[in-house]
């Protein structure tokens, strides 16, 4: 990008610069929210009823570890229904549940064998209009050979303790 020289003071324009900075930031923030989910919705239940708008629900959805071909993770959270939920500016609860399952051949890389990629980041998801998101991260344990996949949920403020873990013990695949 080029400087823009202000033709009357003869000074490089910074507010161009800070404004196209605002811009590009606004625009990541935005799309990070809106990217479309690398989770499949497999179903849900409602568990409480809403006069208006939608019901709140526990959603069952299913992901690939992006890194791991063969692994496949089905979460289980908490979704908030009413009229707040279906517009989207609802905070879903922290509570969640995740089982893991070995789902074809399963081939690791050196990064995760050697454990650099330990506590990476296979999936997530805005659980609020801003700051919670709902996170599964990656460890592998080279001593019992397995994965170990671990839901949480934080807040840029304020996380949750709430977990659940789900192990796949790395197999031959018949």
């Amino acid at each position: 990008m080029k400087h823009e020289v202000n033709r009357r003071t003869g000074r490089i324009d910074l507010a161009g610069w800070a404004k196209r900075g605002l811009l590009v930031g606004m625009a990541t923030v935005i799309t990070s929210y809106s990217l479309p989910l690398l989770a499949e919705n497999i179903g849900s239940v409602s568990t409480r009823f809403k006069f208006l708008g939608a019901n709140d629900k526990i959603v069952v959805e299913a992901f690939d570890d992006p890194e791991v071909a063969g692994a496949t993770c089905y979460l289980s959270r908490a979704k908030t229904g009413g009229i707040s939920g279906t517009v989207g500016v609802a905070e879903d609860r922290s509570d969640a549940s995740i089982a893991c399952r070995q789902t074809g051949p399963i081939v690791l890389s050196e990064k995760i064998k050697n454990g650099k990629s330990d506590g990476d980041e296979v999936f997530k998801k805005s659980t609020s209009l801003l700051f919670k998101t709902l996170q599964v991260v990656r460890f592998y344990d080279a001593k019992r050979n397995v994965l170990i996949y671990l839901t949480y949920s934080d807040r840029i403020i304020e996380g949750s303790p709430q977990n659940s873990i789900s192990v796949i013990p790395v197999m031959p695949w018949h």
